[in-house]
């Protein structure tokens, strides 16, 4: 998000919060008092927007929504699974290494 949007989003919150009716003017009222130099297509664009939507309706719904990708993201878990079990096999395959205690010298050997 560009400085713009971040100082426009929080404006319009505030206003909302305050009850106050969001228009371009307050939005770049309260930008100004905050010393953000914005460009000047932002304030109209977020107040377009608040009438068009509920702010209120925004910020309580950020959470949610996106049932569409849930079916995806179970579904990867599985193949992750699926592809996890050749590698296990494979493990199995490799010849298990000797270890140093069979082959009869130490270093502590008289």
């Amino acid at each position: 998000m560009s400085t713009g949007e971040v100082a426009c989003s929080y404006a319009a919150m505030i206003l909302h919060d305050e009850g106050i009716p969001i228009t371009a003017e307050k939005i770049a009222t309260l930008i100004k008092s905050a010393n953000v130099n914005v460009e000047a297509y932002w304030p109209n664009l977020f107040a377009k927007l608040a009438e068009q939507k509920d702010l209120g309706d925004l910020t309580m719904n950020v959470g949610c929504g996106g049932g569409g990708a849930a079916p995806v993201a179970m579904a990867a878990p599985a193949a992750a699974a699926t592809a996890a079990a050749p590698a296990a096999e494979e493990k199995k395959d490799e010849p298990e290494e000797e270890s140093d205690d069979d082959l009869g010298i130490s270093l502590f050997d008289e």
